[in-house]
């Protein structure tokens, strides 16, 4: 299928698909005109992609665990034994970043109400 296709059929934009293949998250074919050609797996690797986005995994990392990953239904799957240790290090710095922002809500809920009443 043509680039196209995998974008209606998995509703991300086409260069955001274009820079899955930079990221080398993607790796479809070329035809001899140029074209990008992808397989039927590849609409299930940008659902994995966008998932692992939401899970607050950046690509660079994405590109790494990738491959040690497979659907279970609903889920993914470390299927390397390595890799549970490396999504262990991904959540604690997912909590620090979330620790931040608190801290920093908080020192700007202190400025909002030592504002003066209107």
């Amino acid at each position: 299928m043509r680039i196209g296709e995998l974008s209606r059929r998995t509703g991300v934009h086409e260069r955001l698909l274009r820079y899955y293949e930079e990221q080398q998250l993607l790796r479809p074919a070329r035809r001899p005109s140029g074209y990008r050609e992808y397989e039927e797996a590849d609409v299930d690797t940008v659902r994995r992609v966008r998932s692992l986005l939401a899970a607050g995994l950046n690509t660079a990392t994405i590109a790494t665990i990738l491959p040690c990953l497979r659907d279970e239904g609903e889920r993914l799957v470390p299927t390397c034994s390595d890799l549970l240790a490396d999504l262990l290090k991904e959540r604690e710095r997912i909590d620090k970043a979330i620790t931040d922002l608190e801290i920093s809500r908080s020192a700007l809920d202190d400025v909002i109400e030592a504002a003066p009443a209107r």
